[in-house]
């Protein structure tokens, strides 16, 4: 009998799974240094493949560019693997001798990697090698757009952990992708964590599986830029960053904001910089291909060039020369779509009244799509920076720096990561750049060190002790101790 397409889907999600519990066992009995060599042979060889990669990615999906998808795969396969190889994820982690308390780290278990179309190759070069790592196996769900160069990047990795000493099924990929087989990915009960990184719409079909999940939100961050700024350097910074593999990094910039006092400059240095300023009517143009009738981002603008984009809306007097078109906006919200995440070249431009109207624009920016996510401030000025960084709802605060490439950590020094959690306020489970140690459960052994009779002689509460302490103090005594800390 002939099985239906998503019905062959559900089988073989089903059938990954098994396998992956087999690989889960194994993956469970190895020492830190078997996991830490698995680790490094992905690391070796996703920069080996790093181009050819880049190159399937860009000529399969039509997103970005392959110099710029290289380096994103490098990254994964370099930066991230120096930053972790030396962590410990795996057993004894820390013990607090003076308290007797040692911390145990194991795997969370299997884990559900969903990979979207604009990073495929860099998502899961480094969700493998995090999950490897962690000592956990992971199951990847391929964009449908993405999934001949996804597959092609999973059976990279899952070579070369094999090779190292990763039992089969500890990494692998749905071959036939469907909408079915991901809920069934992500709704299995022995998929123990999820890894979303993608659209807002799986992101939330991700937290309400039932299976605990870190995602990704919406980026949709604003670039302030303050009156002790470096215009010249802040303008480069912010269109080297969107013009990155044509925009496709969720932490690229997605508008300026400028004080009224600073919009002669920055108009200045965006002209000079290669920003083509629309007109109001080639802004009415291009704003019609921005969403789509429900209100998502049309796919159609998404890594694309400045010709592509012209030629898509009609715009005849467009430059060779234009790196990214920039249109004023003075408005946020339903009604303006400039206002929403644009992960192609297209950035809004705000003029405010003044600092304080500004401050309001980013988080107005951000609340309405990006919460939690990511802003940019170029300034000199350390209190204005405070200021602003208390006051905004963003995860990464990132300073006089390319937001796409500081959010991921690769010019700042953020944890290297592609998958940016946005915290409570953007709807998610962490606020990290996530890590093998966002990956593993910690066990605690804690010694005993009281008896009860210490804890009635000592009367109400038990206070945070040295281990050793013969008596809880009185009351009176605790109450003066919190006050004292307190006042440190």
């Amino acid at each position: 009998m002939q099985l239906d397409k998503d019905l062959q889907s559900i089988q073989e999600v089903r059938d990954l799974i098994a396998q992956a519990r087999q690989a889960q066992r194994a993956l469970a009995r190895m020492s830190q240094e078997q996991l830490d060599k698995i680790t490094a042979a992905i690391s070796v060889t996703g920069a080996e493949h790093a181009r050819r990669l880049a190159d399937m990615a860009v000529e399969e999906t039509g997103f970005g560019r392959k110099e710029d998808k290289e380096i994103k795969n490098r990254f994964a396969a370099l930066t991230l693997y120096d930053a972790i190889k030396d962590e410990r994820t795996h057993g004894i982690l820390a013990e607090d001798r003076e308290r007797r308390v040692v911390d145990i780290g194991v795997p969370v278990g299997i884990v559900a990697g969903l990979v979207p179309s604009t990073n495929p190759t860099s998502t899961v070069i480094y969700k493998a090698m995090i999950c490897m790592k962690a000592g956990n196996p992971i199951i990847f769900s391929p964009h449908p757009s993405a999934v001949n160069c996804i597959t092609e990047a999973v059976n990279v990795v899952r070579r070369a952990a094999e090779s190292a000493g990763a039992p089969a099924g500890a990494i692998s990929c749905v071959a036939t992708p469907t909408l079915e087989a991901t809920q069934a990915l992500m709704k299995h009960e022995h998929t123990r964590l999820i890894l979303a990184t993608g659209g807002s719409a799986m992101v939330k079909a991700a937290y309400s599986s039932g299976t605990p999940a870190i995602g990704v939100g919406a980026g949709n961050g604003p670039a302030y830029i303050h009156p002790t700024a470096d215009v010249n350097q802040a303008v480069k910074r912010i269109l080297d960053s969107k013009t990155f593999d044509n925009g496709t990094i969720c932490a690229s910039e997605q508008s300026i904001v400028v004080a009224r006092d600073m919009e002669g400059a920055v108009t200045a240095a965006l002209n000079a910089q290669g920003a083509h300023i629309l007109s109001h009517q080639e802004q009415e143009k291009l704003s019609r291909f921005i969403l789509r009738s429900n209100g998502t981002m049309n796919p159609a603008i998404v890594g694309k060039s400045v010709e592509t984009l012209a030629k898509l809306a009609g715009l005849d007097h467009v430059p060779p020369s234009a790196r990214v078109l920039v249109a004023r906006e003075t408005g946020v919200g339903r009604g303006y779509p400039y206002s929403s995440e644009k992960l192609g070249l297209i950035l809004a431009y705000y003029v405010e009244q003044d600092e304080e109207a500004a401050l309001r624009r980013c988080v107005e920016l951000l609340e309405w799509e990006g919460a939690g996510h990511t802003f940019c401030i170029h300034a000199q000025d350390e209190q204005v920076v405070r200021r602003f960084a208390q006051e905004v709802p963003a995860s990464r605060v990132l300073v006089n720096t390319a937001a796409a490439l500081g959010g991921i950590g690769a010019t700042t020094c953020l944890f290297p990561a592609l998958t940016l959690g946005c915290g409570a306020v953007g709807g998610s489970s962490s606020s990290n750049n996530i890590g093998p140690l966002d990956l593993i459960n910690i066990k605690r052994a804690a010694w005993g060190v009281r008896e009860l009779e210490e804890l009635r002689q000592g009367g109400a509460g038990a206070p945070y002790e040295a281990a050793g302490d013969a008596a809880m103090p009185g009351l009176e005594e605790l109450i003066g101790q919190i006050l004292r800390r307190l006042s440190v």
